[in-house]
């Protein structure tokens, strides 16, 4: 029994050897790209690039290991234009907040319990959580939860939260809490 399952929650489906080369050409291409931007595709250049790219790919690799992402075209397009439009009225209402002293502003902190088991993909999360204005994933709380700084405590959050972890859990799966 795996440590997922001995905490009562589904395990992740195990990752094929050719979901690992998959995740290591497409890590690989990545950060050579990012190479190749760093000095303007000079091809002087070009071998230590490719030694540099391997390395970054292992080092990836062994910090962070592949895992399944069954990805849905359509559904990673809604996921997009959902959080475009969140974050232009997120923004809207963080500006208004910020610069109207008659609108509520009451920083502070709530606890979010998290859906998403500790992982890559709750990180992800976390990092889409963190490009929403007005919430910021500050570090974990008791259980499974995370410490969320917003800007107005008396908001529902938490429900935000939770709709958008649905969305989330929708666009990319994965394996969600059972308590």
């Amino acid at each position: 029994m795996n440590s997922s399952e001995e905490q009562g929650r589904p395990a992740e489906p195990p990752v094929t050897g050719t979901g690992i080369l998959g995740s290591a050409i497409s890590r690989a291409a990545g950060f050579f790209a990012f190479w190749l931007a760093l000095t303007d595709a000079n091809s002087g250049d070009l071998a230590a690039g490719l030694a540099a790219a391997v390395a970054a790919t292992w080092a990836s690799l062994r910090l962070m290991p592949a895992e399944q992402w069954n990805l849905n075209p359509v559904k990673l397009a809604r996921f997009t234009l959902h959080f475009l439009r969140q974050s232009i009225v997120a923004g809207t209402d963080v500006a208004l907040r910020a610069l109207d002293p008659r609108l509520s502003l009451r920083p502070g902190y709530v606890v979010y319990q998290a859906q998403l088991p500790p992982g890559t993909k709750r990180n992800a999360f976390c990092a889409v959580m963190s490009l929403l204005p007005g919430t910021l994933p500050c570090g974990s709380a008791e259980g499974n939860g995370l410490t969320i700084h917003c800007l107005d405590v008396a908001a529902p959050v938490v429900e935000q939260l939770a709709a958008e972890e649905a969305l989330f859990l929708r666009t990319f799966g994965g394996a969600q809490r059972n308590d």
